[in-house]
């Protein structure tokens, strides 16, 4: 069998670069577009106060519920449905999940204990800071976490992007590449230097890399949701017991 001329090769993996990028771009504008009128209207009926850290986890909810509007949205749209393996967290996917989520707290920690013994730092992310003032709200991000923001990433990132990777690059290309997207997604939450926010950068997508092999080892990208959002929980927990203490 003969083999394809290597720029046909290519075309169909910017092709594929292209189709992730702009998923990514779109779960940005959706999410963008619903976000802040939606919070408008929780302040404006009174639930929570305005500028307050009750609207900064009302946006965040928000935020991730439009990331999953984006992905259903596209799934809809190129009626692609069997694109994100889905299935039931069995004693086998429970166990792994537990393990991952120690193994992504374990690297988290091992990195800043590496970066303070070198003198470098990876800036603060913006999420973080919003509790320092009122320890509650740290409370209420672990069920936000868990919740909305672990799966509104791994659907979008490891489901949708890692995803189509996959189909034209492979396993570790793809883990390597939608962990590449994920880690810079994050540089524009970062309150820190330049150097700082790339930093986070880097260990949000070796981060991200876990989280994608987790993905590619189940084929159910509930693992890598409930993994990020008990990981992300652990560490506002982590902050609530360090503010009240």
């Amino acid at each position: 069998m003969a083999r394809r001329p290597a720029i046909v090769e290519y075309g169909e993996h910017a092709w594929t670069l292209g189709q992730g990028l702009l998923v990514v771009l779109g779960a940005l504008l959706v999410s963008s577009a619903i976000t802040q009128p939606f919070t408008d209207l929780v302040v404006g009926a009174g639930l929570v106060a305005a500028d307050g850290w009750g609207e900064t986890v009302v946006r965040t909810v928000f935020q991730f519920v439009g990331f999953g509007a984006a992905v259903g949205g596209y799934l809809a749209i190129a009626d692609d449905w069997d694109l994100i393996g889905i299935g039931r967290i069995d004693p086998r996917n429970a166990a792994v999940v537990v393990v991952g989520t120690v193994v992504l707290l374990g690297i988290q920690f091992a990195a800043l204990f590496v970066f303070d013994q070198i003198g470098v730092s990876t800036g603060e992310n913006q999420a973080i800071l919003a509790g320092q003032s009122a320890p509650t709200y740290f409370l209420y991000m672990v069920a936000v976490s868990i919740l909305f923001v672990g799966p509104g990433e791994e659907l979008l990132f490891r489901g949708t992007v890692q995803g189509l990777f996959r189909r034209s690059w492979g396993a570790w290309p793809s883990i390597l590449a939608a962990s590449a997207i994920f880690g810079a997604i994050h540089v524009p939450a970062v309150v820190g230097a330049a150097g700082e926010a790339a930093l986070y950068a880097v260990v949000a997508a070796g981060l991200g890399c876990v989280l994608g092999y987790l993905y590619e080892r189940t084929d159910n990208v509930l693992v890598p949701c409930l993994v990020h959002g008990l990981y992300n929980g652990t560490i506002y927990a982590i902050q609530y017991a360090a503010h009240v203490t």
